[in-house]
């Protein structure tokens, strides 16, 4: 096998190793649908096996000729973040993106032009450039169904940065594991002796909130509480969670989560003597606060440059895994200790 720490590789040598010919080779790297479908699977995961063990990349010019690519990355958001509050939410992943497209040689064109319909920005309209970019990368909270479905039936390479499920097809996402991190910290808790314990947010709708949920429910059961935020005051959720003599809250939001604590310093309960306060992820409205709070954070950056690496898989015909999770970065932080009598 060639040294590729000293040699290039060529879809010749690729040919050779998986005992096929250079157009098979070819084939399979630019991913024709309608020639691949000739090509027996077995003889496909075989030349894809050579390429993972040698790592062969292909030529990036020649492979921009023969794709005729703008090398032009576009970059969607649902939500505003240039000039915006959440600004502060979405600056590592677009900083990600743009590091790893830099390295890639890509442009980054983040398109702005889309109307607001009923709340909710669109990405298609009458006057979209989409078809300018070679693929798109996706940022949301909430991304409408029927917008995923028409860019899965248009065949429009795209990747989303947070896992989405209902489109009605597979869609390729690059996420955070909130499911495992949550059920790692209540797992936790439950270790110092938490018995009394809540989930204190939407816990629905977005993916993102739901997957919090469900791994809060496996660590502490389908009957522990699930105290809802929305339209609720800081001091009203407090107030439920001491009716309950909740010893650890699982705050969805970090916002909320600050938010909560500044409710209980001015009720003069103490945190986390009196009550423990876990924050599942990050601020995605403004919230300033230097409390090192117990949970997770989410690796915003990383799924940035890993969603860039994936539409270039995706573009180039080499991805086999289409949907990742990334692990949160755990936190011991100072808002949970064991619940006081343990």
């Amino acid at each position: 096998m060639p040294d590729k720490a000293t040699t290039r590789l060529t879809q010749r040598d690729i040919a050779r190793l998986a005992k096929v010919s250079q157009t098979t080779v070819s084939l399979v790297l630019n991913n024709r649908s309608d020639a691949t479908a000739r090509i027996p699977a077995e003889t496909r995961d075989r030349v894809l096996k050579v390429i993972r063990e040698t790592g062969y990349q292909a030529d990036p010019l020649a492979r921009r000729m023969t794709k005729q690519r703008n090398q032009i990355l576009g970059v969607f958001t649902y939500e505003s973040v240039f000039p915006s509050a959440s600004g502060d939410f979405y600056h590592p992943f677009l900083a990600g993106i743009e590091d790893r497209a830099e390295r890639l040689g890509w442009d980054l064109l983040l398109f702005t032009s889309a109307p607001v319909t009923d709340g909710h920005r669109r990405i298609f309209h009458e006057n979209n450039r989409l078809r300018i970019a070679d693929g798109c990368l996706l940022l949301g909270r909430e991304i409408p169904s029927d917008e995923l479905a028409r860019l899965i039936a248009e065949d429009y390479p795209f990747v989303s940065v947070g896992r989405r499920d209902d489109a009605g097809a597979p869609v390729p996402y690059v996420g955070a594991d909130y499911s495992t991190a949550t059920r790692t910290v209540a797992e936790r808790a439950a270790s110092l002796g938490h018995r009394r314990i809540a989930f204190v947010g939407l816990g629905v709708g977005a993916e993102s909130s739901a997957d919090r949920l469900r791994g809060f429910r496996e660590a502490a059961g389908p009957r522990a509480p699930h105290v809802p935020t929305l339209d609720r005051s800081p001091g009203d959720v407090l107030d439920d969670l001491l009716d309950r003599r909740i010893t650890a809250a699982f705050v969805e939001e970090r916002a909320d989560a600050i938010a909560l604590y500044a409710a209980a310093a001015e009720r003069g309960v103490d945190v986390p003597g009196d009550l423990s306060v876990v924050a599942l992820g990050d601020s995605t409205r403004p919230a300033a606060s230097d409390l090192d709070f117990t949970g997770f954070h989410v690796p915003r950056r990383a799924m940035g440059v890993r969603a860039v690496e994936l539409l270039e898989a995706v573009l180039s015909g080499t991805s086999a895994e289409q949907q990742l999770l990334l692990p949160c970065e755990l936190t011991d932080g100072i808002t949970l200790t064991p619940p006081k009598g343990a």
